[in-house]
């Protein structure tokens, strides 16, 4: 993401953000998508540890395993991504309260779900059905992030053939949007706020993933995917959904 980063006081200021109506998950099973693993802890990570709490079974599929986060990298964890990176998923898990949780791992290739949507929404329909999903949660369609992007569309297809509500949540918007923003369509947004046991469980899962929030190595192209700057957006006391 080559948009100079939004700081978080930027954020924190703006009145309007912590004005946005107040949403709660509907009783019943939640089906979360993520395009990599870590997307849905940074952006539903602590709703998820509420669910967790509340005996809410939650239900995860993840696209890609997150393999060419590095691409221009010659260590050789830049070559393990996909295992190191579903390890730090389990991990992360643990720490919301959702160890029992297996994800269902797609395997689409990391930077081309948009070449494989038509996938992803059949699975995400799929998945619906056999969990008896109440609400599906999904990246947000306008997070300038093909990836993100293209497995939003996909949730939203499959949960209009399926007759299920689905909530968007954003993880780049947070970087190169800016308070009012108008491409941003804050009309439809809404606050998930997160108790203190929760936010706290939020921030030990965001930390498993070294593999992002740390850099690979000392060379270019081995820079840390989350700096300490971008890891402040998605550790406060509330996240934010799009309905």
């Amino acid at each position: 993401m080559d948009a100079e980063n939004t700081p978080e006081s930027r954020w924190a200021a703006w009145e309007a953000l912590g004005s946005l109506p107040v949403a709660r998950p509907p009783r019943g099973p939640v089906l979360v998508v993520a395009a990599h693993p870590d997307d849905e802890v940074l952006g539903f990570g602590g709703t998820m540890a509420a669910l967790a709490t509340a005996g809410t079974p939650v239900h995860l599929l993840s696209v890609t395993d997150g393999e060419r986060s590095h691409p221009r990298s010659t260590r050789p964890a830049a070559r393990r991504l996909a295992a190191l990176r579903r390890t730090e998923l389990a991990a992360a898990l643990a720490d919301l309260g959702l160890d029992r949780v297996r994800p269902s791992h797609l395997a689409v290739p990391d930077t081309a779900v948009d070449a494989h949507e038509a996938r992803v929404a059949d699975a995400v329909a799929r998945l619906l059905r056999e969990t008896g999903a109440r609400l599906c949660v999904a990246p947000w369609t306008g997070d300038l992030h093909s990836d993100h992007e293209a497995a939003g569309r996909a949730a939203v297809t499959a949960c209009a053939a399926v007759g299920v509500p689905v909530w968007r949540y954003p993880v780049w918007l947070w970087h190169w949007s800016f308070p009012g923003d108008t491409r941003v369509p804050w009309h439809t947004a809404a606050r998930l706020p997160l108790g203190g046991r929760e936010a706290a469980s939020k921030r030990r899962a965001v930390r498993r993933f070294r593999s992002q929030i740390e850099p690979l190595g000392n060379a270019e192209g081995d820079e840390a995917i989350l700096p300490p700057g971008e890891l402040a957006h998605h550790v406060r006391d509330f996240e934010v959904v799009f309905r």
